[in-house]
């Protein structure tokens, strides 16, 4: 998953852009970039690093424009290379960049195509450089001779979803145009549209998740469609078409889990309110299957299992308590690259309340075991801390197969329930008994705050890959190369920045 932004309004939107990201980074702690556009030109710098980290001062006063659009990557195809951070820019036709969130299942296809048959290169590994250079091949191919208009802009977003199979919501501007926006077929990652109305006019807004529109002052409009595609000229007229007839919505189911903010609407749901409903179901299940266990105290694994644990504590009655205190400067385990990074951040994220431990018959709550590194250091962390008995629930299914969608769950061999049942993860974590969350029951938890939403992508859970594409030669070779980049991990410059300030001299005073 990563985060992505894009504003056109009546003023600068450099610090709209930065405030953005800012709420958006726990989509993506590996980069960040912003790109504006003014008189023709963009203005684009981005880095390793979070938000507060890639921009200061200099950089921001660099950013001119009232159009732009941003980015927080997180990654899973590709390396970490800081030439892999978004937004991507090519100069041909018009000038256009853009940034992406989801992942592309045919790239490697598609990278074979734009070398021979549409003669372009690709710079990166990254599948996000190779839609924007399927986007700006068919942006050139339907403008020809003509001027470009947003009807060519729609018939090119069109080519671009019968070329590009996978997942993507994409933020992209071409040069002294306007913004585009759009959301695959199948619409697995989100993307929201915003208005705020200002004397000079409508400003518009599109982002990864509601919560960036509520710190910004803009108003939620509505959800872009799967198929859907967004144009917003730089004098803010607004256009969209559906740009293919097949779209059926299958929204992530993981981005309720565990992805999004709970304080966003996503696909017309409250996540909060879809985690508090996962904790009445967790709670029905274990009265009915641990109905003869003594239970003193429910624990949320802090953060995004808090709502649940609450739900499940007050239907079982029986005391919730904060046991673990989280150090914020930490970024989020499951987003780290690399296990033994996760395995050693987990000591320094959390820290048990021992108080709350001693000599007591835990049931911690968590919103999802995919590894199970995190789970045992965490289990381990409650024994350590004098507990008498160590239960587990999981907000969330079993996590038994790889997601492609953008997530990174690639490999099945790292997945702790791949292939095992609940006693043997119980055993393998440590913990005195474990329970998950029914699938169909994590359905309901979120199709009933909107009836309209009748499935979801919930490959991670149960094996079946919404876009049709995927077989086991498929995750096979992605396992492969998985395996590959562990043991042969380029080396990179960390300290590298990329700080384009297109068609503009004074560029060269930030590397003075």
């Amino acid at each position: 998953m990563c985060g992505i932004i894009g504003i056109v309004a009546n003023q600068p939107v450099n610090q709209m852009l930065y405030d953005g990201l800012l709420v958006l980074q726990h989509r993506g702690q590996d980069a960040a970039g912003i790109a504006t556009c003014d008189d023709g030109r963009f203005y684009m710098h981005k880095n390793n690093g979070y938000v507060k980290d890639v921009f200061h001062t200099r950089h921001m006063r660099g950013l001119f424009g009232n159009a732009g659009i941003g980015h927080v990557r997180y990654p899973t195809a590709g390396s970490s290379s800081t030439a892999e951070a978004q937004p991507f820019y090519v100069n041909s036709p018009y000038g256009i960049v853009l940034g992406h969130n989801g992942n592309l299942t045919n790239a490697e296809r598609l990278k074979e195509d734009i070398f021979k048959q549409d003669l372009r290169h690709i710079n990166t590994n990254s599948d996000s450089e190779v839609l924007l250079n399927v986007l700006a091949h068919s942006i050139e191919q339907a403008t020809q001779k003509n001027v470009l208009t947003s009807d060519i802009i729609f018939d090119a977003i069109s080519t671009v979803f019968k070329r590009c199979h996978g997942a993507y919501a994409v933020v992209s501007m071409v040069a002294n145009f306007g913004l585009v926006a759009f959301r695959d077929p199948c619409g697995i990652r989100p993307l929201v549209i915003g208005i705020r109305e200002t004397q000079e006019g409508p400003e518009y807004i599109v982002a990864s998740e509601s919560v960036a529109l509520d710190v910004l002052g803009f108003r939620l409009l509505r959800d872009v469609e799967p198929g859907e595609a967004i144009f917003i000229d730089l004098d803010s007229n607004f256009y969209s078409k559906k740009c293919i007839g097949a779209a059926i919505k299958t929204p992530c189911i993981f981005e309720y889990v565990y992805l999004a903010r709970p304080d966003s609407m996503i696909d017309g749901v409250s996540v909060y309110q879809t985690r508090l409903n996962m904790g009445e179901t967790l709670a029905k299940k274990i009265k009915k299957e641990w109905g003869d266990i003594k239970i003193d105290v429910v624990i949320p694994i802090p953060d995004t299992s808090r709502p649940c644990a609450q739900q499940v504590a007050a239907n079982l009655k029986v005391d919730f308590r904060e046991g673990f205190i989280k150090n914020r400067y930490i970024g989020r385990t499951f987003i780290m690259p690399g296990q033994a990074l996760r395995k050693k951040s987990v000591r320094q994220k959390l820290n048990p309340i021992k108080f709350e431990f001693k000599d007591k018959n835990v049931l911690l709550i968590d919103d999802s075991i995919v590894r199970g590194t995190t789970s045992k250091e965490i289990v381990q962390m409650a024994r350590d801390a004098g507990a008498r008995k160590v239960y587990l629930a999981s907000a969330a299914p079993p996590v038994k197969y790889p997601n492609v969608y953008g997530i990174d769950m690639p490999s099945r061999v790292e997945l702790i329930a791949y292939e095992r049942n609940e006693d043997q993860i119980s055993k393998e974590i440590g913990a005195d008994g474990l329970i998950y969350q029914n699938l169909e029951d994590l359905k309901l938890n979120i199709t009933q705050e909107n009836p309209l939403l009748k499935d979801f992508d919930c490959s991670c859970f149960d094996g079946k890959y919404v876009t049709g594409d995927i077989d086991d030669v498929y995750l096979n070779n992605i396992e492969l190369k998985r395996s590959e980049n562990s043991i042969n991990e380029p080396l990179t410059n960390s300290s590298t920045q990329l700080d384009l300030n297109l068609i503009n001299p004074s560029a060269e005073e930030e590397h003075a």
